[in-house]
């Protein structure tokens, strides 16, 4: 089963561009390793197309050639911060009504393909230059949990979780600075998604 994998940072996390087995240092390492024990007998492979800094539109404009022409038989994705955080790094308007209409593109294009689809929820932890950006990311959240819950075989949610989380746990222990995930927070990640992935397994 080829499994690919679609993203900013927090699946990007490294990787090795110039080697298609590179999975990076994050939660798609950690679910690999997890995940692959559980099935010794299945042919797994896993492909981390995660580029640091993209957005929705990016992985858009590459899915052909970096999920649809690799035949996966499902694509886990996780994507939207940028979107929120480049608005206020660097000025950049978010369009929400186009954001919609993207994300309802991004996942009628794959499941036309007959590619399982598993939307992981992104999120943002309350550091305190990342406050600011709540209600904007809220908004954006409105929209990816309603389409992912539509069209997605698969949400899995982490904001409310993570900020449950944190209201007992300083943040700093998923996140110094609110986006990026320490090593515990990949291993969440990785936990929960690996539930998902488990029920499309061939």
């Amino acid at each position: 089963m080829r499994i690919v994998f679609l993203g900013d940072s927090i699946t990007d996390s490294g990787r090795d561009r110039d080697d298609e087995k590179s999975l990076g240092n994050g939660f798609v390492k950690v679910l690999s390793d997890k995940l692959r024990p559980l099935y010794p007998d299945t042919d797994l492979e896993l492909i981390n197309k995660g580029v640091s800094g993209n957005e929705l539109c990016h992985i858009l404009e590459r899915l052909r050639e970096d999920a649809i022409d690799l035949n996966p038989d499902a694509v886990v994705i996780m994507i939207g911060i940028n979107n929120t955080l480049h608005k206020y790094s660097e000025g950049k308007e978010l369009d929400l009504d186009k954001f919609e209409q993207d994300f309802i593109t991004l996942f009628t294009r794959l499941k036309k393909e007959g590619i399982v689809v598993i939307f992981l929820e992104p999120f943002l932890l309350p550091a305190p230059d990342k406050r600011r950006m709540r209600k904007l990311f809220e908004e954006e959240l409105k929209i990816i949990d309603r389409v992912a819950e539509e069209y997605a075989d698969e949400f899995v949610p982490y904001d409310e979780m993570f900020q449950g989380l944190v209201e007992s746990i300083p943040y700093t222990e998923y996140s110094e600075d609110g986006v990026h995930p320490t090593h515990r927070c990949s291993r969440l990640i990785a936990n929960t998604a690996i539930k998902a992935i488990r029920k499309h397994l061939l």
